[in-house]
């Protein structure tokens, strides 16, 4: 985000435009066939990969191929369309909307009157729609250098591509390509889960004409969980369907047990539940589930499909640029976000297993550095990577699970505190937070951290702190100064409750 605001901030300076039409194929005289287009790069997605493209890159002849995210088929990605920045945007306004559930605990007689679903979309939309229609105008119009694609991207040999956009079919040869083209929404393959039906994604969800009176998530990851708090929050009776037994099954287990309790307190949740089928009666979803009591039929108006996200390798055929894959469809980098062929890079969810646009940035900067200095090549640091679940209450976690330290023989101390036992803790009347940390016994060195609770995204950082430069939770806990009776007491306290050597 921060790259796009520079290279927006270059448009609105007053760079110099041109009147190119930068989706047409060039033909020769009396030709049939477009000549094929070379270019020093094509970077092929416009979210993360086109933050690589800064003034240095200025004296290069690039392209940059878009297909389009979500159902506007908009620029800049999925994190600024459909991702990160409108989600968390709805999330604030539900977490604004509980304000009344909690002012009850604080002996406040607080209200919500109602949620105006048109200005609670519009506020979101109204700001990310014109911001990525001008990133693509500034790449459109603006970059002497740079020439837009409008199209998917298909390689048919080692850095050799066609472009299928609206006025036509494109070649594109290049000595450097980047592959950023990111991820979509699974679909899964159920009988009647298809186009007809009217369901919903992430993509699609937020774009509502109006709100419904019930909705049924499935799935049970970071997506299902925080859109699930944005409609329940606004009013929407909701029902999440989990195959598991738990909620956010990848987090530390004592923070999904948590987290599942909270929810079943909120909202209908089916676990062990896999949907066999679903059907449209009139304006109604029916949906059979099979689980643990037998089969059940779910009645609901609207359907929420959140059960991942598949790398969008196959939409730009990487096997047949020679790319290798991994099982799951990622391509295959090494530390330097390298592929399998000379002069290609991929970056982001089309080859990293962690689906985070602070990743995706990271790598596009190791990227950046390698296109620039082929000689003295960086690798990527993916050693500590933290995530957040901007659902209710809010989840953070970085490094080992405790679960992962005992399968792969880590020795390990653990030490949880809960947020009742610090000041601001009880000024929340917070019963249900806690932040869980492990370490090495020995040299004190931290393993992994895990919090459930108000502002638990902010918390943590601190902890990725310590563990990205190697402060040992005795240093980082008795070395500095906490404030009291801010919430990082709830991190100081953890530390200092590891059972050390």
């Amino acid at each position: 985000m921060k790259e796009h605001i520079a290279l927006e901030g270059a448009a609105l300076r007053g760079a110099s435009g041109n009147d190119r039409d930068v989706t047409s194929p060039a033909y020769a005289k009396g030709d049939d066939e477009p000549l094929p287009q070379h270019f020093d790069l094509v970077v092929i997605g416009s979210g993360s990969g086109v933050s690589i493209l800064d003034e240095r890159f200025a004296d290069r002849r690039v392209a940059i191929v878009e297909k389009g995210v979500g159902p506007l088929g908009s620029y800049a990605g999925t994190c600024l369309n459909v991702g990160c920045i409108p989600t968390k945007m709805f999330v604030h306004a539900a977490d604004t909307a509980r304000a009344p559930e909690h002012g009850a605990l604080l002996g406040l007689d607080l209200a919500l009157r109602g949620a105006d679903w048109p200005a609670v979309r519009d506020r979101v939309l109204g700001r990310i729609d014109p911001l990525a229609a001008r990133f693509e105008r500034f790449h459109a119009e603006k970059s002497e250098n740079i020439t837009l694609y409008r199209g998917t991207a298909r390689f048919i040999g080692e850095r050799r591509l066609v472009v299928e956009t609206t006025k036509g079919t494109v070649t594109l040869t290049a000595d450097q390509v980047v592959v950023a083209a990111g991820s979509r929404p699974v679909i899964p393959d159920v009988s009647g889960l298809d186009d007809t039906l009217g369901h919903h994604t992430s993509e699609t969800v937020m774009r509502m004409e109006r709100l419904p009176r019930r909705m049924t998530v499935l799935g049970s990851g970071f997506v299902a969980a925080e859109l699930a708090h944005v409609f329940s929050s606004l009013g929407v009776q909701i029902t999440l369907i989990a195959r598991g037994n738990v909620l956010l099954r990848h987090e530390d287990a004592d923070v999904a047990e948590r987290f599942t309790e909270l929810a079943q307190r909120r909202w209908d949740v089916r676990l062990e539940r896999k949907l066999l089928r679903a059907q449209r009666r009139g304006n109604t979803l029916l949906l059979d589930l099979e689980g643990p009591q037998g089969t059940e039929t779910l009645e609901t108006d609207e359907l929420l499909v959140a059960v991942g996200r598949r790398p969008n390798s196959d939409l730009v055929d990487a096997g047949a640029g020679g790319l290798e894959l991994h099982p799951d469809g990622r391509i295959v980098v090494d530390e330097h976000q390298a592929t399998s062929v000379p002069g290609i890079w991929a970056l982001g969810d089309v080859s990293s297993p962690w689906q985070l646009k602070h990743v995706a940035n990271l790598e596009a900067r190791t990227v950046q550095h390698n296109l620039l200095h082929p000689q003295d090549l960086r690798a990527s640091d993916h050693r500590f990577v933290p995530h957040a679940v901007f659902t209710s209450p809010k989840i953070a976690s970085v490094g080992l699970t405790e679960q992962q330290a005992q399968a792969t023989g880590v020795r390990y101390v653990s030490a949880t505190r809960e947020y009742s036992s610090i000041a601001y803790g009880w000024a929340m009347e917070d019963t249900t937070g806690f932040a869980k940390v492990l370490a090495d016994p020995a040299t004190g060195q931290l393993l992994g951290a895990h919090i459930i609770g108000p502002e638990a995204p902010t918390l943590i950082q601190p902890l990725v702190q310590g563990m990205s430069f190697g402060l040992d939770a005795g240093s980082m806990a008795r070395g500095q100064y906490w404030i009291h009776p801010a919430m990082p007491e709830i991190v100081e306290n953890a530390l200092l409750g590891l059972a050390l050597d």
